[in-house]
């Protein structure tokens, strides 16, 4: 979970969600990431939420099934996670059929949860052409240049994440 310690301000702030809202408060970028019109500022957050629970929570747990001892593995868990995935890629598709962002076209709170969540979604349950959609908002992100310097510093460790097991 990250942490943001704002020393001038004597705060210590955990999870992202929360890092974003208060930087885009207290310090503001030339993007705001939380929009001004109430709606749109509710539907990002609802957005970032369904990251958050429908594509990056079951994605971890087909991830944690994983790095379980062998024979401890929970097969059921990650079918349901599997089936969770897959319906959440449906609902985002119907979803980004006609916008360029989660909310529209403005690059939002949503789209900095999406991105991470989308990622590694699309290594344990590939997002195919049945969700082009999907896929294309995924490429958008992986195009956008912090995402992408993001992506790219984080490469020498992807190593460490943890692949499908394999039966002996």
């Amino acid at each position: 979970m990250p942490v943001l310690v704002d020393r001038a301000a004597n705060r210590t702030l955990p999870e992202s969600s929360i890092i974003i809202e208060y930087l885009d408060r207290h310090h503001p970028g030339a993007t705001p990431l939380i929009p001004g019109e109430f709606d749109q500022a509710l539907e990002a957050r609802l957005w970032d939420r369904f990251f958050d629970l429908q594509i990056a929570e079951p994605m971890q747990k087909i991830v944690t099934d994983r790095i379980r001892p062998k024979g401890r593995g929970d097969p059921h868990g990650v079918e349901v996670a599997r089936a969770s995935l897959l319906t959440a890629y449906g609902l985002l598709d119907r979803q980004m059929a006609n916008r360029t962002w989660a909310i529209g076209e403005a690059f939002t709170l949503a789209d900095c949860a999406a991105g991470p969540a989308l990622f590694y979604a699309d290594w344990v349950v590939p997002i195919t052409q049945a969700h082009s959609h999907v896929r294309a908002y995924l490429d958008r992100l992986l195009n956008r240049p912090s995402f992408a310097r993001a992506v790219e510093e984080a490469r020498p460790y992807r190593g460490l994440f943890p692949q499908p097991r394999t039966e002996d």
